[in-house]
């Protein structure tokens, strides 16, 4: 069997939309672990349909916010008030209750409140 140099059949789009997806995540879990950290005792409180909405929203989050400015966003700073209020405009954009530019940018409103 000889090696060539043939590319899998795997489209130079496939890539980027598999790189762009590795990079929200990596994104998002390094911010999830920022909050993590900051609300210490109280992230218990939350219940495990309420975090995978949090990674959901920030992944969203990510996706609309250039990368500048998301490097700028204070995850780490977020308090529990703070999350709550994230996880309500998270409801809406799942409703499709209003734009959702303007609730993405409510909800980083809220983050670059906290910087």
């Amino acid at each position: 069997m000889t090696m060539t140099s043939r590319r899998p059949d795997v489209s130079d789009e496939d890539l980027g939309i598999r790189t762009h997806k590795l990079r929200q995540a990596q994104a998002v879990q390094r911010e999830i672990e920022r909050v993590r950290f900051t609300l210490k005792s109280e992230w218990p409180a939350l219940t495990n349909h309420e975090i995978g909405e949090f990674e959901w929203l920030l992944g969203e989050l990510w996706a609309y916010t250039p990368r500048e400015e998301w490097d700028d966003l204070r995850f780490g700073h977020l308090q529990m008030h703070d999350v709550r209020k994230m996880l309500l405009f998270g409801r809406e954009l799942r409703k499709h209750s209003r734009n959702p530019m303007d609730i993405l940018g409510d909800i980083k409103k809220v983050v670059a409140d906290r910087a």
